[in-house]
């Protein structure tokens, strides 16, 4: 099952590793891993990145984020190839994400010396950033005829586990998932409450607001590690979430019931 109807695809800048990811998930088909195998793979990829980023081995380090970003991909791919969506991994994949944001933010500001809350703004201002792209994203991913709603527009009540997965963990990961998300998701939600009331959103407003996807953010980080720029991505970042404003003031302007 994919994603969008045809109709509704966009040029996603935040997803360069699609490409990848669909190989991978090939490889992987008939196989005996599972889509949370290739979502624990990723989350070592961003380990990895983080531990390079912490020796000063930004080439490295970059190499690692955007093979996450690749990697990241092909556990949503495989779990379509072997049609088996699932909410351990959605929200295993999500938590993962927002962990790996944070040591990254957190390992920039050891080795560039920015302040500890200076580098906290920016992990919020990215996360805020990912919010907003996910928010509209999977807006138009339940008004898109056959799309994956897997994921909800509002993650308010625990979802039933689906086949191959238990009940408990998906409440638990769930309940982790609103912990950590939970205030990101108000925020967005309070900025543009009629967004949901949308019909569809066209495909320029998507390909601009996947400067968000957090692929995207990460080609940002990858860039400017090599060309050792590393003490401005914190206040580019924070720099960056400003322009959140901009979008949904261009999505209330032109983009209506």
């Amino acid at each position: 099952m994919s994603k969008l109807a045809t109709q509704d695809k966009f040029f996603d800048l935040s997803d360069y590793g699609r490409p990848f990811g669909k190989f991978l998930a090939q490889q992987l088909k008939e196989t005996r891993f599972t889509p949370i195998h290739v979502t624990l793979l990723f989350g070592l990829s961003g380990l990895i990145a983080i531990f390079c980023i912490l020796t000063n081995h930004y080439f490295l380090a970059a190499f690692f984020i955007v093979l996450k970003s690749g990697i990241d991909a092909a556990d949503g791919e495989l779990a379509r190839l072997k049609n088996k969506p699932s909410y351990v991994g959605r929200y295993l994949d999500s938590v993962f994400d927002i962990i790996l944001n944070f040591m990254i933010f957190m390992a920039i500001c050891w080795v560039s010396k920015t302040t500890f809350w200076y580098a906290f703004a920016a992990f919020f201002g990215i996360q805020l950033q990912g919010t907003l792209y996910n928010y509209y994203y999977v807006i138009l991913r339940h008004k898109s005829v056959g799309g994956d709603s897997t994921s909800k527009i509002f993650e308010y009540k625990t979802p039933k586990a689906l086949p191959g997965e238990t009940q408990k963990s998906v409440t638990l990961l769930f309940r982790i998932y609103t912990i950590v998300y939970g205030l990101f998701d108000k925020i967005i939600h309070t900025l543009d409450q009629e967004a949901y009331r949308v019909k569809t959103f066209p495909n320029w407003f998507m390909s601009l607001l996947s400067i968000y996807g957090l692929g995207f953010q990460l080609l940002i980080i990858a860039v400017m590690l090599p060309l050792h720029l590393i003490e401005y991505i914190a206040p580019f970042f924070i720099g960056y979430t400003l322009f959140i404003f901009v979008i949904i003031a261009i999505r209330k302007r032109f983009i209506r019931e």
